[in-house]
């Protein structure tokens, strides 16, 4: 049996170690390229990564933020993104506790992160992560059983099927009715958020996704002079809203029924 200070480790490690790998994700999925072969490579260069170069943020740290051959500038994103992974994985652990409802709760973590920086980039969520989300949502739910007032986790292969079902469908019209405004990446995330949240955590997510980024863009027009017809990725804040929909969902249902969060 571990020690929480091994989970602690394990937890960390495994968190900074697939932000690593999802961070090959993040570049190459909205590329087209295969996300395991060939290595990683320098994007400046085009020199192999050594194995003691690809160390996650300690290798950053020791290079000084360069490529060890061409002495090209590496994103600061790269640890960012890895940090960001292990640390999103520490406060499931925290939450949820170290057993198997991890297996599931930390792809989907991930899934969020890279649907974030691709869309923010490249204004697309890949099919190849929402689609096995779906799946994988819906694997889970069939062998996780909390409280029914836990809504905020997975709840159940039925609640997980309405879920998938309210978040498509709901984007889905939403797609219709805005004549394209939109995509249909946000369709199969939101049916992906569904099976992972049920039908209340697709409700809360669109409601919190859709707050902040009416707070964003009117910010964005503010003080960036922007147009109010350009394009805004919204992966991004329904990345956000799934996020704290996982984390405090019962929370706020929980205001809500009290009456505290009514106006």
């Amino acid at each position: 049996m571990m020690t929480p200070f091994i989970e602690y480790i394990t937890i960390i490690a495994l968190g900074l170690i697939i932000g690593s790998f999802i961070n090959v994700c993040i570049y190459r999925l909205p590329r087209e390229k295969n996300i395991l072969f060939p290595p990683s490579a320098c994007t400046a260069c085009g020199k192999k990564i050594r194995f003691y170069d690809n160390i996650p943020i300690i290798s950053y740290l020791l290079l000084a933020g360069k490529c060890r051959d061409c002495k090209g500038h590496i994103s600061i994103k790269y640890p960012l993104v890895e940090l960001l992974n292990a640390l999103f994985y520490m406060a499931a652990y925290l939450r949820f506790g170290f057993d198997y409802s991890l297996l599931f709760i930390c792809p989907f973590l991930s899934a969020l992160i890279v649907i974030t920086f691709i869309d923010l980039d490249f204004q697309i969520i890949p099919d190849s992560i929402t689609l096995p989300g779906i799946l994988l949502g819906l694997i889970a739910s069939s062998f996780i059983f909390p409280d029914p007032f836990e809504y905020y986790q997975i709840t159940g292969f039925m609640n997980a099927l309405i879920g998938f079902i309210t978040g498509g469908g709901l984007f889905f019209l939403i797609a219709l009715l805005s004549r394209g405004g939109m995509g249909g990446g946000d369709i199969k995330m939101m049916a992906m958020v569904g099976t992972f949240l049920g039908w209340k955590g697709v409700l809360l997510t669109t409601l919190i996704g859709s707050v902040a980024g009416s707070l964003v863009g009117i910010a964005l027009m503010v003080f960036k002079g922007k147009d109010r017809k350009a394009k805004i990725p919204f992966g991004p804040f329904l990345a956000l809203g799934a996020l704290i929909s996982l984390f405090a969902g019962r929370i706020i249902l929980q205001l809500y029924l009290n009456g505290d969060l009514m106006p």
